[in-house]
């Protein structure tokens, strides 16, 4: 980056106010961050104003040229985020103070760690992230919001925020590591004698279910896939009285602007499809975000949502299957917990105290349960220490 050239700050009120190969110079591989995916938000109308989301990506540049960014959003609401903060809209709200509309940094209903501060890699990082932090703030102070959050940062740009004065909070989630597994039946061989037979157990009594599964991806994937997965989608949201974030229309946007980065498992029952997983892939993850079945299956949704994302991984060396949010049940298939981070600022004085006092005592407990929660891995404990080693 030329250096004496002059920055300027621009709050973009759609993400097409700035180009897709400048911003994703920015965004790098992660795939939920690619201009494409964001685009999918807005453009289908599940990310926008009308539905609490009101886009204000933050966009840096010098000389004409992105060089930093972010994802941004004025919210009213706290849905679709999933680092809970219910407990301090009420205890605004008991205080006669309005904890909505705040400033949210994040990927939309995506549960998935990763840069927040968007930074180009020849800008220096350290510098322009804390520049849109600073900005974070700026524009919090000026439009008279209760604050800013920043959800499921990678672990550096989270200790940067910090380091700036950022309140700083700790999560869980479950992850499949690759120790480099050349098949499925290597993973077993991992585990503890109990765990292995259970597993293989799972997969026989998926396979006996009669259920036809097939792994898509690309070109493969057609709108008749999406057209029945999004019913899949609907189906699921229903029944458990939820609130469907994403409208049809998006997982057609999804397929025609990136299918390169979808992997679709597809179930099928006498002809008819009956059951799907939505995994999107980077360069070194894949990541499940969306499940549905029309019918009940035994031990299919393990089968369709785990299982295969495992053997998917294993085929194309991938590192890491990321399968969402919460599912304590992931660790005896071998998902073991990893710490997940967000960073908060809170313009009321005395809120940002009190939430400070209670994020370090959360932190601590939150470390405490990880750790419980790791010491029931269903690995052998040769290979379980040697992977601790490793990290």
């Amino acid at each position: 980056m030329a250096e004496g050239e002059q920055i300027a700050v621009r709050v973009l009120e759609r993400i097409r106010d700035v180009s897709a190969e400048q911003w994703d110079a920015c965004a790098g591989d992660d795939p939920f961050l690619s201009h494409a995916f964001l685009d999918a938000l807005e453009e289908s109308q599940s990310a926008v104003a009308e539905e609490g989301w009101l886009p204000h990506h933050l966009a840096v540049e010098q000389g004409g040229r992105l060089i930093a960014a972010a994802p941004l959003y004025v919210k009213g609401h706290s849905y679709g985020e999933y680092v809970f903060d219910w407990s301090w809209a009420n205890a605004f709200h008991r205080a006669g103070q309005s904890y909505y509309p705040k400033l949210q940094c994040c990927v939309p209903f995506t549960p998935v760690g990763g840069n927040r501060l968007l930074v180009h890699p020849e800008a220096d990082h350290d510098k322009y992230a804390a520049a849109l932090v600073g900005a974070m703030v700026e524009l919090t102070e000026r439009m008279d919001l209760s604050g800013a959050h920043l959800s499921f940062l990678n672990q550096r740009q989270w200790e940067l925020c910090g380091e700036v004065g950022l309140l700083q909070r700790v999560g869980v989630q479950y992850h499949w590591h690759n120790d480099g597994y050349s098949t499925y039946d290597d993973f077993l061989d991992a585990l503890v004698a109990r765990k292995r037979k259970n597993l293989r157990k799972e997969r026989k009594q998926a396979a006996a279910s009669g259920v036809e599964l097939v792994t898509l991806t690309g070109e493969q994937i057609t709108r008749e896939h999406w057209t029945a997965f999004y019913g899949f989608y609907r189906n699921t949201i229903d029944r458990k009285w939820g609130s469907a974030y994403l409208t049809k229309d998006f997982f057609h946007i999804l397929g025609d602007t990136m299918p390169e980065r979808v992997v679709l498992v597809m179930g099928r029952h006498e002809g008819h499809w009956i059951a799907g997983a939505l995994n999107l892939r980077g360069d070194e993850a894949i990541y499940g975000r969306y499940w549905g079945c029309l019918e009940r299956y035994n031990a299919l949704h393990f089968e369709v949502c785990y299982h295969r994302a495992i053997d998917f991984a294993i085929e194309h060396g991938l590192k890491r299957v990321e399968a969402g949010a919460q599912g304590q049940h992931k660790i005896q298939r071998g998902y073991v917990p990893v710490e997940t981070f967000s960073a908060h600022y809170l313009a009321h004085p005395d809120f940002r105290v009190a939430i400070s006092d209670y994020l370090e005592r959360e932190r601590a407990t939150m470390r405490e349960d990880i750790a419980q929660l790791t010491a029931q891995s269903p690995f052998r404990e040769d290979r379980a220490r040697a992977r601790s080693c490793a990290e």
